[in-house]
């Protein structure tokens, strides 16, 4: 069963048993308007690859993304290549994934041009409720592969489990409101404030195979680097990675 809907101006696409690339901020840290091109291109080519599916071109392939094992302890090897398809199809996808990238490289240099941000996750307070919340989940809904607290961001990879304890479907929205929500609230008692801590948008990808999960890992963790603030990942206090995977990064 598959679960779609639309936040703001950016496609989700969303299916229990995935792995995830997500990516959230700050209120107010990248402008509303900012990457309004790239969010209606990439929605004209998804509305394209979700036609040419609907319509029968394909009879193999009911999504954009294949789903994944739910088994924590082997997310990266659960994840499989996808079969053959049209290649007017694989055209549409290769496209849509390569602006995508794009969007994220925009999305990303914009984050870290604020050096300043009015509440700053990476003072040590906020890094440990931070850290809380997004291992919560752990090993009752989700698997962590990885993540990078930024001073004014967060990169997250994890796999949902295709149901909890209770039999229940997981769904990827219903993990972020939960890590966002809990965050907030601790986050804005720490700093004295109120109001939305988090912008409500949030930046997901679906991890296509192993190679994109290796390649989404990488780029999380060497965020802090790209910015300019460590010259290696592992000296960053908000980069976290399973220590089985540590040699591999």
């Amino acid at each position: 069963m598959k679960k779609e809907f639309y936040r703001r101006a950016l496609p989700h696409f969303q299916q229990p048993g995935q792995a995830y690339f997500v990516t959230w901020s700050l209120k107010d840290t990248v402008p509303k308007k900012a990457l309004k091109d790239y969010s209606e291109k990439l929605e004209k080519l998804r509305l394209q690859i979700k036609s040419y599916e609907v319509t029968g071109a394909t009879n193999s392939h009911n999504d954009i993304h294949p789903p994944i094992n739910k088994k924590r302890d082997s997310v990266p090897d659960s994840l499989r290549d996808r079969p053959s398809e049209p290649p007017e199809l694989s055209k549409l996808k290769e496209q849509y994934y390569s602006l995508r990238k794009k969007y994220m490289k925009a999305y990303d240099d914009l984050l870290h041009v604020q050096k300043k941000p009015s509440v700053d996750l990476i003072q040590k307070e906020n890094l440990e409720k931070m850290k809380e919340a997004l291992h919560f989940w752990d090993g009752k809904k989700i698997e962590n592969c990885a993540y990078a607290i930024m001073p004014n961001h967060v990169h997250w990879v994890f796999g949902v489990f295709e149901k909890d304890e209770n039999n229940n479907p997981v769904w990827l929205q219903d993990i972020l409101h939960s890590v966002k929500r809990f965050s907030g609230n601790r986050i804005n008692k720490l700093e004295n404030r109120t109001g939305p801590l988090w912008q409500k948008e949030s930046f997901d990808t679906t991890i296509r195979d192993e190679k994109h999960l290796y390649a989404a890992i990488k780029y999380t963790l060497n965020n802090p680097v790209a910015a300019g603030l460590v010259k290696d990942w592992k000296d960053w206090p908000g980069c976290w990675l399973p220590d089985k995977w540590i040699g591999d990064f």
